[in-house]
């Protein structure tokens, strides 16, 4: 009797896990059909409009809004770790001149981990400590990579300023103006954390495989290096410098159109309305234009936003703008050099991974995805001298 041999169905296949859930998680939640963002629960317009930085950074690791006195510990607690080892900031001067910023980034707080007392340590506690170092010290490390990219001498902390303004006065070493202050903490706010994208994930394969959280976050910045993550904002700015002027978008729009090109900073794989942050970006953007010498760049991506959204093409695809595209202008608004862009959402989104981390840990498994093998069927192997 002749058996049926039954063919088992072929794996599906899904690129880029578009689509997929791999986890659950308590951090934030992205509503793309209604264009909302929440961390917690908590509505982030009114996050950015009533809190500061560290709330946030403590909702994402503490689970809640902090009250007064757990707000003036994270304080504290944060202005500590803004002071970086005399021995790593040496080391910073070793690099060559021109080094990629956000390469210098990746070694250096790979670096901070041997002077980190509980670097190896998955406890909680500790891992809340590490986090808060490595809030603290991507931001100094940044002003003190860009002092020394433009032979400018390192400024040190500040104990009485904010996480957001304490960055811009190492950055630039005097004090920014209000409007700029709150712009920056709000542009902290908005990048905190967003789902599982791909460097978050990232993160999170990192410490399925019970490796440390320094270890993780190494593994983020690695991915937010890509130009399809987060060199995006980057990428949005020096397409509205190639634009040039106000004038000069309704043919650049068009020119791009026939040779189908991207416009970069508009669409996004999850959003498909206005993505949120952006709208609030664009109000910040526009507050700082309006105090800054070059108004143009504003005018250029509002414009260029008008034409995007009232064409048939974007309309049909629920295109709109995301939170790079103006995320980009309040960033050059502050006197960031794009090269510094990619570092500049790693600033904020270090909260976001670092509270991954702890999730992760806390309920681990290690993420091991299979792959659909498609090459040769299995072959004898022919000696070197038989080979033609």
């Amino acid at each position: 009797m002749n058996k049926q041999v039954q063919q088992k169905e072929t794996p599906k296949v899904v690129k880029g896990l578009e689509g997929i859930y791999v986890a659950t998680t308590e951090i934030s939640l992205v509503d793309g059909e209604n264009g909302r963002l929440y961390y917690r629960g908590y509505d982030i317009r009114e996050l950015e409009a009533n809190g500061t930085y560290e709330e946030t950074a403590h909702l994402l690791w503490y689970g809640k809004l902090p009250n007064k006195k757990e707000y003036d510990t994270i304080c504290k607690r944060l202005i500590n770790y803004r002071f970086l080892p005399d021995n790593l900031l040496q080391m910073l001067h070793l690099l060559p001149q021109g080094t990629v910023p956000i390469t210098a980034m990746r070694t250096f707080i790979s670096a901070l981990a041997a002077w980190d007392p509980w670097a190896e340590d998955n406890s909680r506690d500790a891992e809340l400590e590490n986090a808060m170092r490595l809030t603290s010290g991507i931001a100094s490390l940044l002003a003190k990579i860009h002092r020394i990219r433009t032979r400018q001498p390192m400024v040190e902390p500040r104990l009485d300023l904010n996480h957001a303004t304490n960055f811009l006065y190492m950055f630039h070493g005097k004090d920014p103006s209000p409007e700029a202050a709150k712009a920056m903490d709000s542009f902290l706010i908005l990048y905190a954390d967003h789902g599982f994208n791909a460097s978050t994930f990232t993160a999170r394969v990192t410490a399925s495989t019970l490796s440390d959280m320094y270890s993780a976050i190494t593994a983020a910045l690695g991915a937010l290096k890509g130009p399809l993550h987060g060199g995006a904002m980057e990428a949005a700015m020096r397409q509205f410098q190639e634009i040039g002027s106000p004038e000069n978008v309704e043919p650049w729009f068009r020119k791009a159109m026939e040779e189908k090109r991207r416009i970069m900073g508009i669409g996004h794989r999850v959003y498909k309305t206005f993505d949120p942050r952006a709208r609030i970006l664009k109000e910040r953007a526009r507050a700082l234009a309006e105090q800054s010498s070059e108004p143009q760049w504003f005018e250029i991506a509002e414009k260029l936003e008008q034409l995007a959204l009232s064409h048939p093409y974007f309309q049909e695809r629920r295109l709109y703008p995301n939170v790079d595209y103006y995320g980009a202008l309040v960033v050059y608004y502050l006197g960031i050099p794009p090269e510094f862009y990619t570092i500049m959402f790693a600033l904020s989104r270090v909260a976001g991974w670092a509270a991954h981390v702890i999730e992760q840990h806390a309920d681990n498994r290690l993420i091991r995805p299979r792959a659909l093998y498609v090459g040769p069927e299995p072959r004898p192997y022919v000696p070197l001298e038989e080979r033609s």
